[in-house]
């Protein structure tokens, strides 16, 4: 397993140094503003932290994993938490189907603008009667000579309001006899900013306002074919590629939200005097405190595990499933703990808690939930007969032997 290097050590210390200079403040009030932190993102894009992870040719760092992970825990362990991590992530890893599919010409008019942080692109997904059978989208790409034209819904897609181009996953055809369910899925690099054929639309939520979640309405959006990732028709096998990495980064974020948590209580658990003593006197207060710390110190070691594998061009579906549940959990309980040592005052917007614990949660819902991720590690690592139905993907097995049923679960 890889270990800390000095790599990590600088890129920890470097990326500290920028979070700096953006306090819990400028969280909290561009939270409050439902403000996009563009003050924040100009910063990590002018470091070289936005393209760590994308390859040298093309502008970036040529990273890994491994250190895109390092990077987004320490944004997150700032006092950014969600808002700061969730304004750079899909720049990180969300064009790495590009990257491995897209034409020579996409990766040059596109990666180097995602690079320098020029260039936003959303993640066009997930559909309203959808949810995580994927297989069951409705959005549709009709082709007429050299453009498609995309008609549908896709909801929670993050920063749609900022971004120039959305990676969009469509059907353009049914799946072929004897064929996985998912064939016939196409993945678009489209325009977005069009509002004559595009409707936008902010969905008010309970945390990381300052990054917005939108539904996004198609009527007839044209796309060339020249912004088609790879061939049509297995936009579903391209998707995956990005699903590993963003599980592993998320549960970096959820590790993140933890650490600032945690530390913000421990600080109150020491100087809050009730009774002529600190409060963290009591085990009551120290207990959980230091139970939360095990469990992030456990959670980062599983993150730690996956991103290697990732790295190391392994299979990695187990691994990825377990960090991302873990981090989720154990990043969620430091911070209602920290919430619960607070007393009253955590539900107090000056102390910032109740902020992480709000960005905490959402860490178990996604991009995945935690009950799918169970189904996952019972079906495919337990040998246990799955107890809920879904497509079966005979043609969609890997030449390593893992299928991608088991990355996407």
């Amino acid at each position: 397993m890889q270990t800390p290097t000095d790599d990590f050590i600088e890129i920890r210390e470097a990326v500290r140094h920028i979070c700096t200079r953006f306090p819990d403040s400028y969280w909290r009030n561009h939270d409050q503003a439902h403000e996009f932190p563009y003050e924040f993102y100009s910063a990590m894009a002018q470091g070289g932290w936005i393209g760590l992870a994308l390859p040298t040719e093309y502008g970036g760092g040529g990273a890994g994993i491994t250190e895109a992970s390092v990077l987004l825990e320490e944004v997150a362990a700032s006092g950014a938490a969600m808002n700061g991590a969730s304004a750079i992530h899909l720049s990180i890893f969300g064009m790495n189907p590009v990257v491995k599919h897209g034409s020579p010409e996409m990766r040059k008019t596109y990666l180097p603008r995602v690079a320098s942080g020029e260039l936003h692109v959303a993640f066009g997904v997930t559909e309203p009667d959808a949810g995580t059978n994927t297989a069951a989208i409705t959005t549709r790409a009709e082709r007429r000579g050299d453009r498609y034209y995309v008609y549908g819904q896709k909801v929670w897609t993050t920063k749609a309001t900022l971004c120039e181009k959305v990676l969009l996953l469509v059907r353009t055809s049914a799946p072929r006899p004897g064929h996985s369910s998912t064939d016939g899925l196409t993945l678009l690099l489209a325009d977005l900013q069009l509002p004559q054929f595009v409707t936008i639309r902010p969905i008010p939520k309970a945390g990381r306002n300052a990054v917005v979640s939108c539904e996004v309405r198609y009527d007839g959006l044209p796309v060339h074919v020249s912004d088609r990732v790879g061939e049509e028709g297995l936009g579903f096998q391209y998707l995956l590629d990005g699903i590993n990495p963003e599980r592993i980064l998320v549960a970096a974020e959820a590790v993140g939200i933890g650490r600032v948590a945690l530390r913000r209580a421990v600080r109150y658990a020491r100087e809050r005097i009730v009774f002529d003593r600190p409060i963290g006197q009591n085990q009551g207060i120290s207990f959980p405190l230091a139970k939360a710390h095990a469990e992030l110190r456990a959670a980062e070691l599983a993150i730690r595990d996956a991103s290697w594998h990732y790295d190391a061009g392994l299979p990695c579906g187990e691994q990825a499933n377990i960090a991302k549940y873990l981090a989720a959990e154990a990043g969620y309980r430091a911070a209602d703990q920290a919430v619960q040592t607070h007393g009253g005052f955590g539900y107090a917007c000056e102390y910032d808690v109740e902020r992480y614990w709000r960005e905490a949660r959402i860490m178990r819902i996604a991009p995945i939930s935690q009950e799918m991720v169970l189904n996952y590690l019972a079906e495919h690592q337990l040998g246990i007969p799955r107890g809920y139905a879904r497509f079966e993907h005979p043609a969609s097995r890997r030449a390593d032997g893992e299928s991608h049923d088991q990355r996407k679960a």
